[in-house]
C-alpha cells in the first residue's frame, strides 16, 4: 500500500502556498503563487491547478486541506468574515470539492497554525494548545487531543475580537475595530495596533518591527510601548488560561519574532491567572511562516481516504 500524501493549501490575500507532506511530516513538494486579486472563480481554479501539479509531480492522489482567512458558516456552509472579500458568501467547500472530485477539509488559518504546532511543532506532545497569530491582525485557534476545536458556531478561538481584559482608564473604551466594536484585542496586539499605540504616546510613526528594533537599542519610548504591549498580551492570555487552561501557548505571525515576549509575558500573566501556579508554557513556533500550510495538510488527513 502506498504511503499517503497530504496536501495543504494556505489561501492568503496575496499568495497561495501549497505543500505536500509525507505521513511523517517530511516536505515532499512546496511552492507558492500570487492569489488572483478579487476573483473567486480564478482563485478556485488556481488552487485546483496547484493540486494537480503536486500530484503529477509526486505521481499520487492525495488528501487535501485548505487554511484560509474567515470560516465556513455552520448555518449556510458559505464563507464569512474573510478579509479576502471575494470569498465571502461563496460555497467554497462545495465548489473546490467539485473541481477536485474528493472531500476537502477547510479551516481558519489560525486553526491550521495551531494544529501544525500541536502535531509536530513547538507544542508536540501537549494535549491542549492555544495558538495565537499576532501580525497584521490577531487570530487564534484551539487544539485539544490533536483535534481542532471549532465550536458549534464555528467561532472557537476568535480571541482577537474579545475586549482587552481588565482595561485601565486610559484604555477604555479602546480603539475602533473593523468589526464594528471598540477595544478588541486585535486593536491592541496586532502589528498596526502596536504602531498606533506608539504614535499615541510618542508622536513617532514606526511599524512594529522598527519599534522592537529601537527598543533593543535603548530607545526609551519604544521600550515603553513594548512594556505596554507585554502587559496587554499577558492580560489577554491570562483570560485564556483561566478559561481553557492550555499546556502550551504558541505565538505566530510577525510579532512572534520579538524574543523578549517569551520571558516577560509569562512573568506578568501570573497576576491575573486564578491559580497559585501557572505551568502553561509560552513558546515561538517551530515552523514559523510555514506552520499554516503544514496545518492545512494535517487537516486534510482527516478527510476520507482517497481511492
Amino acid at each position: 500500500m502506498a504511503t499517503p500524501v497530504r496536501i495543504g493549501i494556505d489561501l492568503g490575500g496575496t499568495k497561495i502556498e501549497i505543500i505536500a507532506l509525507s505521513a511523517t511530516g517530511q516536505t515532499l513538494w512546496q511552492t507558492r503563487i500570487a492569489t488572483p486579486s478579487g476573483d473567486y472563480r480564478a482563485t478556485l481554479e488556481a488552487m485546483a491547478r496547484l493540486v494537480e501539479q503536486a500530484e503529477r509531480q509526486l505521481q499520487t492522489r492525495a488528501t487535501v486541506g485548505i487554511g484560509l482567512p474567515g470560516s465556513l458558516s455552520p448555518a449556510s456552509g458559505r464563507m464569512r468574515n474573510a478579509n479576502s472579500v471575494c470569498l465571502n458568501g461563496q460555497p467554497l467547500r462545495d465548489d473546490i470539492e467539485t473541481l477536485l472530485q474528493r472531500p476537502v477539509a477547510i479551516a481558519n488559518d489560525a486553526n491550521c497554525f495551531t494544529l501544525s504546532e500541536a502535531t509536530d511543532g513547538a507544542a508536540a506532545g501537549a494535549r491542549s494548545v492555544f495558538g495565537v497569530i499576532v501580525g497584521t491582525g490577531t487570530g487564534a485557534g484551539l487544539v485539544f487531543g490533536g483535534e481542532i476545536i471549532e465550536g458549534c458556531n464555528g467561532v472557537a478561538g476568535e480571541w482577537g475580537h474579545n475586549p482587552l481584559p481588565w482595561p485601565n482608564e486610559e484604555e477604555w473604551p479602546g480603539p475602533d475595530c473593523w468589526c464594528g466594536k471598540q477595544g478588541c484585542l486585535e486593536t491592541w496586539l496586532s502589528g498596526p495596533g502596536m504602531a498606533a499605540d506608539h504614535t499615541r504616546h510618542s508622536g513617532q510613526t514606526l511599524d512594529a518591527r522598527a519599534i522592537a528594533d529601537a527598543a533593543s537599542h535603548g530607545d526609551n519610548a519604544a521600550n515603553d510601548t513594548l512594556e505596554r504591549y507585554e502587559q496587554r498580551m499577558a492580560r489577554g492570555l491570562a483570560h485564556i488560561i483561566n478559561t481553557f487552561d492550555p499546556e502550551v501557548i504558541v505565538l505566530g505571525g510577525g510579532l512572534s519574532n520579538i524574543d523578549r515576549l517569551y520571558t516577560r509575558v509569562p512573568a506578568l500573566w501570573k497576576h491575573w491567572v486564578f491559580s497559585d501556579c501557572v505551568r502553561t508554557r509560552l513558546t515561538p513556533p517551530r515552523f514559523g511562516d510555514a506552520s499554516g500550510v503544514r496545518g492545512a495538510a494535517w487537516l486534510g488527513a482527516t478527510t476520507e481516504p482517497v481511492p
